[in-house]
């Protein structure tokens, strides 16, 4: 099945009252198609989403660390306790060093969330995949939140990933991400191998978000 995760981040109007309002009209978008629709949102946002949509909601973000004196952390525990499905991992918003990221990667498991360990380049996405996640997604930085999407700027490194990845781990799932915007993108993507997309200000920032989800949901679908 393909997937589709919207990143919800931290923009205003993404989170609280109004991102549940945002999310339930990506829910029901999302209902009019097979592929798989997921939300990433903050810790504090998981129960109110998880509790008031059917579509998996994962975290942004659990931390290597088991339950103890760690203030401020978010418990991959307390996550799936909140309702979360599962977590992205190591996002280029929230870089972690390999030790963490397979720390985070052994508390998210520990608890049965899905995983999705985010990367930056062919190399980093192999040594990401053998570590075990559900998928890895490939976001060059520089494309992220931007107008160019990885696909039309550099077709090539998706291809690559998926070819490297699926050497040393063909069981780990591969998202492309960074600047996908549309259904075209999502068709690209694709096309290059990979079985869905990471998404943020596409969506989220679009004039029209469910508008903008059902041309990515198609793309892909087509």
């Amino acid at each position: 099945m393909t997937m589709c995760i919207v990143n919800m981040k931290a923009y205003d109007g993404c989170y609280g009252a109004k991102g549940l309002e945002l999310g339930l009209a990506l829910e029901k978008v999302a209902g009019e198609f097979s592929s798989e629709t997921v939300l990433a949102v903050g810790a504090p946002d998981i129960r109110l989403f998880s509790e008031n949509l059917s579509i998996p909601i994962y975290a942004q973000h659990v931390s290597p660390f088991k339950p103890g004196g760690r203030t401020g952390a978010v418990l991959a525990e307390a996550a799936a306790l909140s309702g979360a499905a599962g977590t992205l991992i190591n996002h280029s918003e929230r870089r972690l060093t390999l030790a963490d990221i397979e720390a985070s990667l052994s508390a998210a498991k520990r608890v049965g969330l899905a995983t999705v360990i985010c990367s930056n380049n062919v190399n980093t996405s192999g040594a990401a995949a053998v570590l075990g996640p559900d998928r890895i997604a490939m976001e060059p930085p520089e494309l992220i939140g931007g107008d160019i999407s990885v696909t039309s700027a550099s077709p090539e490194i998706i291809g690559s990933t998926v070819t490297h990845v699926s050497t040393l781990a063909p069981e780990v799932g591969i998202l492309c991400g960074a600047g996908v915007k549309n259904g075209a993108d999502a068709a690209m993507a694709i096309e290059l191998g990979t079985e869905g997309v990471l998404v943020a200000s596409g969506i989220v920032l679009a004039s029209d978000p469910g508008a903008a989800l059902a041309d990515i949901l198609q793309g892909m679908e087509q």
